[in-house]
């Protein structure tokens, strides 16, 4: 693993642990397996690290669900399959580990308080890789839209469709996202396509 992966690792493991208010740069640098000085080297504060640490996971997490979804549809999977499993590799894995966390309704609100330009720029990014990817599920023939709808649109509906089921309450028990996920992607299909 690349040194850079090992201190977004590390980071991450750390602000699930303690929390984002907890931890000083010294803490954070121990848990880093690595000096204040050396943490200082990557990052001017806590909250440049935090963000790094979001910026790094959102990037990872968008790539990982688009490639989950390219090898379901590769498989032959069904496209409700196909983009359930996106949205539970791009925003369950994340959902899963931050309820393991004593501290996630911290490092929910601190995301949000610090970091709230770059979450909507995540979100920007993958509806956009979403609906790449709808376009060339149109192209093969396995997603046909009803008339009105474009792949913009759906792939709008689809992420917001995902973070309601984040954002559920009750929450939705971390073993069963998948579930969800899959089963709002067929319902928001259902109204959007031809099957």
């Amino acid at each position: 693993m690349a040194s850079d992966e090992i201190l977004f690792e590390r980071l991450r493991q750390a602000f699930l642990d303690f929390g984002y208010e907890q931890l000083t740069m010294s803490r954070l640098a121990q848990l880093c397996g690595m000096t204040r000085r050396g943490l200082y080297n990557h990052f001017s504060n806590k909250d440049d690290a935090f963000r790094h640490m979001l910026r790094v996971g959102n990037e990872r997490s968008t790539r990982e669900g688009m490639a989950a979804g390219r090898a379901m549809r590769d498989a032959g999977a069904s496209v409700a399959d196909i983009i359930g499993e996106i949205m539970n590799v791009r925003y369950g894995e994340a959902r899963r580990r931050l309820a393991a966390s004593p501290h996630a309704l911290e490092i929910n609100d601190q995301a949000f308080r610090r970091a709230n330009e770059m979450m909507m720029e995540a979100a920007t990014v993958f509806q956009q890789q979403l609906s790449e990817f709808l376009t060339e599920l149109q192209a093969s023939g396995q997603l046909q839209l009803r008339q009105g709808i474009d792949v913009d649109e759906l792939a709008q509906l689809l992420a917001d469709g995902a973070r309601g089921v984040n954002q559920a309450r009750p929450p939705v028990a971390p073993e069963k996202l998948a579930g969800r996920y899959r089963n709002m992607c067929r319902a928001i299909l259902h109204g959007c396509v031809d099957v």
